[in-house]
């Protein structure tokens, strides 16, 4: 049977990684993600999860252990946050570069130095061309279905997915959640089966060193070389965006949530101006919107829940009737704009009737992201009279600032 629960995201998280039936769990704590592995860590130590919880020293060896346990056939997780993401940058690329279907939840934490154990983007989206699938929920109910439909995603496409979700907003917050019937998900996911496991019965090759051009392998098949292989990845990952939607249509059939894994809007189909937010920002710009629609102002936002790939035509196609659009982040490309900024629009240079973009950024480090302040700037962008000279759109606005 289901269950609903009232607990933590991480806790939520926990349970759906035991769930989904991963059999090796190897991660190192690090704030605001040690909770999720100390669960794990007691599931395992009660008998009451199937699974072998590797200790380790830390976070690299921590992906190294998952990328062993996924080549010997092994569904593997792990999970980090901040700084223990970019300690694992090396073994990110390993692991998408070795088409290894790895879950990592990473709750998201802002990045030293200085040093910081609060909430924002950075360490996700300084990771963003690593080669994985980068999806962000918004509540705990969203950590529990994103965790184990990405299982499924990343043993189809054979990428590595990253379930994001915000440090404390999420990890540490009470919220009512239902977990789906164990039996019920064992027939949505079923055991991973790895095609090319290691097995001394059956020896192969595996990412040894490739050379620049195409050449035959031992069976006369022409095989591709390192530039092949990558536009593979790339090309692949672009068609995860389909396999997404058709894991979620499924998801949603079965268990009866779903419905909008790419994006998530709300009072969008009349608005003249929308917000593109990720994660918990997006939820808390429902209230800006309900509050500029008491003002006369057609509002809405659009929530992005896949970051990687990037939704470019569904996007671009979303943004079509709005009048203005506002890029609400809490990461940053240093010395551009904010990253999902440019992503967008980037997406809607080639639409002839593009929509006006403005970028601000928010709550970095963990600053206060006050709800009356996001109102306050987004009524201002709506009522903007005088078209803005190109430089000023294209110029971050920082909301919150002290100095």
């Amino acid at each position: 049977m289901s269950e609903k629960r009232i607990d933590s995201g991480n806790t939520a998280a926990a349970l759906a990684v035991r769930l989904a039936g991963a059999e090796v769990i190897a991660a190192y704590p690090i704030t605001p993600q040690t909770p999720l592995t100390e669960k794990l860590s007691e599931l395992i130590a009660a008998g009451e999860m199937d699974a072998e919880y590797v200790a380790v020293e830390s976070e690299h060896s921590a992906l190294g252990v998952c990328i062993g346990a996924a080549s010997a056939g092994v569904r593997a997780f792990t999970a980090t946050s901040s700084n223990g993401l970019l300690y694992m940058s090396e073994q990110l690329h390993w692991a998408a570069g070795a088409r290894l279907p790895l879950v990592m939840c990473v709750v998201n934490r802002g990045v030293g130095a200085p040093w910081s154990v609060w909430n924002d983007h950075q360490d996700a989206i300084s990771q963003r061309d690593a080669g994985w699938i980068q999806v962000f929920a918004k509540d705990h109910q969203e950590i529990v279905d994103m965790t184990l439909k990405a299982f499924r995603l990343a043993e189809l496409v054979h990428i590595p997915v990253m379930v994001n979700y915000d440090g404390y907003y999420l990890s540490h917050t009470y919220m009512p959640y239902e977990l789906p019937d164990a039996a019920a998900v064992k027939e949505f996911l079923p055991p991973y089966r790895y095609l090319h496991t290691l097995d001394p019965a059956r020896p192969e090759s595996l990412n040894t060193v490739t050379l620049p051009d195409a050449r035959n392998d031992i069976h006369g098949v022409k095989q591709g070389g390192y530039m092949d292989i990558r536009h593979n990845l790339h090309q692949e990952m672009r068609l995860a965006m389909d396999l997404w939607e058709e894991i979620d249509a499924d998801y949603q059939r079965r268990f009866g949530r779903g419905g909008a894994p790419i994006l998530d809007p709300y009072r969008c189909a009349d608005a003249d101006f929308v917000v593109v937010a990720m994660g918990t920002l997006a939820n808390q710009f429902r209230d800006v919107v309900d509050r500029l629609r008491e003002d006369g102002l057609k509002a809405g936002v659009l929530a992005l829940q896949i970051y990687r790939p990037f939704p470019t035509a569904r996007i671009a196609e979303a943004l079509q009737g709005a009048k203005g659009v506002m890029v609400f982040e809490k990461g940053l490309s240093y010395g551009n704009q904010g990253a999902l900024y440019a992503d967008l629009k980037s997406a809607l240079y080639p639409y002839p009737n593009r929509p006006a973009l403005q970028n601000f950024i928010v709550g970095l480090g963990g600053r206060d992201i006050r709800t009356d302040d996001l109102y306050q700037h987004m009524k201002s962008a709506c009522l903007q009279e005088a078209p803005l000279a190109p430089e000023q759109l294209d110029t971050p606005q920082w909301i919150g600032l002290q100095l």
